[in-house]
């Protein structure tokens, strides 16, 4: 499909180390005058399911600043544009749980909430797990919970884990295990 949308000018309105937030004049694909903001992100979202032998996976829960609530997410976090997207994954699994996997997968790409962002995401399948100590970033205060992979799905299904890469990432793998 071929792009019907013009841009006549962007301005940058707000830009910090992880996002710029753009102002876009545009032309609509019906031939009129129009406005688009966008919230560029500077990291790819990186999302892991890390599952182990058992059938369990490992979630970690924080206060979400932006939503003003508790969230439990699989372990997620930024890889600058440039890094690549799996050595992301694996330092996140270790800052955020001390987990280290023998075995990785990329199991999808993912866009965030592509009607005001450019974000993009990947997810993984963590296995083959060991576990060491972890080393949050300092403006995380995280805890770590081991639940079996079915009760995650039920997790998402009552809208109790509401993070997106979270939800696709737990239901992919689920489907791939047959559950």
């Amino acid at each position: 499909m071929e792009n019907n949308w013009q841009t006549t000018h962007t301005d940058t309105v707000y830009e910090n180390p992880w996002i710029r937030v753009e102002h876009h004049d545009v032309i609509t694909p019906a031939g009129h005058p129009g406005i688009y903001g966008v919230v560029g992100f500077k990291n790819k979202a990186i999302g892991i399911v890390p599952l182990d032998e058992n059938g369990f996976i490992y979630l970690v829960g924080q206060y979400r600043y932006t939503l003003g609530e508790y969230s439990w997410e699989i372990p997620e976090g930024g890889g600058p544009i440039g890094e690549d997207a799996l050595a992301a994954a694996q330092r996140e699994l270790q800052e955020e749980t001390g987990l280290e996997a023998g075995k990785w997968q990329q199991i999808g790409r993912i866009h965030t909430s592509n009607s005001v962002t450019n974000e993009e995401g990947f997810i993984y399948l963590a296995q083959e797990l060991i576990q060491g100590p972890s080393s949050p970033e300092e403006t995380e205060e995280l805890q770590v919970r081991k639940i079996p992979l079915a009760e995650a799905v039920e997790l998402v299904m009552r809208s109790e884990i509401t993070d997106s890469i979270s939800m696709c990432a737990i239901l992919m793998v689920a489907r791939m295990v047959g559950i």
